[in-house]
């Protein structure tokens, strides 16, 4: 007969993360030691990482904090919702994000490297996912900096963490500005722009999308003296749908992001927007 409870499955679960038929046969074999039961919980995922390694992790969360003019985010992945909505995943992604705002790491293998307890982050984060019996990846990180910057999270479901979320910096922290930042961040997560301004758009890209246009307007036989103006009105076009500044705002689209931040005298200094798994 188990020496242990259902209560006893439960309680370990979540402080690992793992499976139940995983807790259950750690439990059996540890003879109801819950201390004992998580080391071999922990031994027997080390051991599992290789073979996790080609396993899609395409769940996951996003975090995000703001200190001293500066925003962090970070998107840590899974390979299933339950472990995703499990404390033990979204703590871990907390400490991801801890270390990255205090390391001010710039890509993933810098924050991977950075001191935690003594080890790496990178080690840190492999024995957590083999705690929970999945592939555990890093994936991205961003920081944004301003006279103020706003952080928004949007859930997708109620039962997961943030799925959606995005940094906006601004160059004014005015209440009207942080204001305007913060609708604006909102808007980004519906919205996706690609770009802030038009200049960030590459020329390479502009003059495809001003050949794409001709051509498409030659192919359905616009008058030639018209042909410039509707290759600009098409440009134009393409612009409002990738770069932030030109996009009709969310909660009034007749007016533009870039005309929301100026009536709130201030103007957009660089974003960042991540979902889980895009």
């Amino acid at each position: 007969m188990a020496n242990y409870t259902a209560a006893d499955i439960k309680a370990l679960r979540e402080r690992t993360g793992a499976g139940m038929m995983d807790v259950k046969k750690a439990l059996d074999e540890a003879n109801g030691d819950a201390e004992k039961a998580i080391e071999i919980i922990r031994v027997k995922g080390l051991k599992g990482a290789t073979k996790r390694e080609g396993r899609s992790a395409a769940e996951g969360l996003i975090a995000a904090t703001v200190a001293d003019g500066a925003g962090v985010m970070i998107e840590i992945n899974c390979e299933t919702d339950f472990v995703a909505k499990a404390d033990k995943f979204i703590n871990l992604g907390n400490t991801v994000l801890e270390v990255a705002a205090a390391s001010k790491a710039a890509d993933v293998d810098a924050l991977l490297a950075a001191e935690y307890n003594g080890r790496t982050l990178g080690d840190h984060v492999t024995e957590e996912g083999a705690l929970m019996g999945e592939k555990v990846v890093v994936r991205r990180v961003a920081r944004v900096e301003g006279a103020f910057v706003d952080a928004y999270l949007h859930k997708t479901s109620k039962d997961l963490p943030a799925q959606v979320g995005v940094l906006m910096a601004v160059d004014s922290d005015s209440a009207e500005a942080q204001t305007a930042a913060h609708d604006v961040a909102v808007h980004i997560a519906a919205m996706a722009p690609t770009y802030l301004s038009r200049d960030e758009v590459a020329e390479d890209v502009v003059a495809n999308e001003r050949r794409i246009a001709e051509e498409t307007a030659r192919a359905e036989g616009k008058p030639e003296q018209a042909m410039q103006k509707i290759i600009e009105g098409r440009l134009t076009g393409f612009f409002k749908e990738i770069v932030l500044e030109d996009q009709g705002f969310a909660k009034d689209p007749k007016v533009s992001v870039g005309k929301v931040l100026e009536q709130a005298g201030t103007k957009g200094v660089k974003f960042a927007r991540f979902r889980v798994g895009s």
